[in-house]
């Protein structure tokens, strides 16, 4: 049953042919989880909050940056440095008071992630990294839950619906990730501010199509956007039935990315060793990157580090650093080789991580 302040919140939906009252009352009693409240967990999240989901859970670890203002529309600039679920949260109960959030302020991992999912009728990855996606994957397939995925690029976007009626899942589509840091997010190489919201948007539909029995849900279909020349595509994929899977693993050594604290330090750590006087700076972001902000040092963009490597001959304590310490990651992988006695490290976090350090 509906409340008089409810009949009129969702009035709109009352009124349209194939939702109705029936279609609002799945919408109730359905249980949502949302990975990420980033650039497509905002969007998600807001039309799945005012179309009345009955109870909603947001996975996320992370805080609000000043740079995630440009396309992550649920924060303000009076929410940097605070919990992105806790401020999520509070922006959403002002757009729907009745809807039931449940949050889990972090990472979602192997140890947790089936327990969570076990909860909910549908999942929806907002993440942005592979670890995540196929984290997401098996565990929906393990608990068999729909899982709605979209992911950005650039300019460029993709959506599906994996693990749907039994259809097919992220990895018919990707059995096997690519290769480690082959791939930057776009803390690395940046994102058009509105193509989140396009793509979340496309990702809560799919949401409602399933809930209210709509029909027509991407399974089975990968569809691709194109911000600037609106083109778009599908692609039809079947279920790969000689892949089994029957336990989470580690995800971090599946996707090639293993953490290796034998090469990384960590912003306090780079804060001592500064003090002494010994430590060379390398930034291996593009030159408009460092224009933008720098913590000084040489300047050696990835694209010619393999080339320049004897610039690093004179000095005996390197850090590479970039904008999240991927691309540093690499270079320090490629110095060692060169240079396998010297005491070469990479940034943890890049050069965000420094900025969070210092305020």
């Amino acid at each position: 049953m509906f409340s008089i302040k409810e009949k009129e919140q969702y009035s709109r939906h009352f009124i349209l042919e194939k939702i109705g009252i029936e279609g609002q009352e799945k919408l109730k009693k359905s249980k949502v989880l949302v990975i990420g409240a980033g650039g497509l967990g905002c969007p998600i999240l807001q039309y799945l909050t005012a179309a009345g989901v009955g109870t909603i859970g947001i996975v996320d670890n992370d805080t609000v940056d000043q740079s995630n203002l440009q396309r992550q529309i649920l924060f303000s600039i009076d929410d940097i440095g605070k919990p992105k679920v806790t401020c999520a949260v509070k922006r959403l109960k002002q757009l729907n008071p009745f809807v039931t959030f449940n949050t889990y302020q972090k990472f979602l991992s192997s140890e947790n992630a089936l327990e969570i999912f076990e909860n909910y009728d549908i999942i929806v990855d907002g993440s942005d990294n592979f670890q995540t996606r196929y984290l997401s994957n098996d565990a929906a397939v393990l608990t068999n839950k729909p899982l709605v995925f979209g992911a950005i690029f650039k300019f460029e976007g993709q959506v599906s619906v994996f693990n749907y009626q039994n259809g097919p899942t992220y990895r018919c589509l990707f059995p096997i990730p690519p290769t480690a840091n082959s791939i930057p997010n776009c803390s690395d190489i940046g994102v058009l501010g509105v193509l989140p919201g396009i793509i979340g948007c496309l990702q809560a539909n799919e949401v409602l199509k399933m809930i209210c029995g709509l029909g027509g849900v991407l399974q089975g279909k990968l569809l691709s956007f194109n911000a600037l020349s609106l083109q778009q595509n599908l692609l039809n994929f079947k279920k790969n039935e000689t892949i089994k899977i029957d336990k989470l693993i580690d995800y971090d050594v599946f996707c090639g990315i293993k953490k290796n604290d034998s090469i990384e330090i960590t912003s306090s750590e780079l804060k001592t060793e500064l003090q002494k006087n010994n430590t060379t700076l390398i930034d291996v972001r593009k030159k408009m990157e460092r224009e933008h902000s720098n913590i000084g040092g040489l300047h050696i963009p990835l694209h010619q580090f393999q080339q320049k490597l004897d610039e690093l001959e004179e000095f005996e304590n390197i850090v590479i650093y970039c904008q999240v310490g991927q691309r540093s990651l690499i270079a320090a992988k490629i110095a060692l080789e060169k240079y396998p006695h010297k005491n070469i490290k990479s940034l943890t976090g890049g050069l965000e991580s420094w900025i969070k350090t210092q305020i």
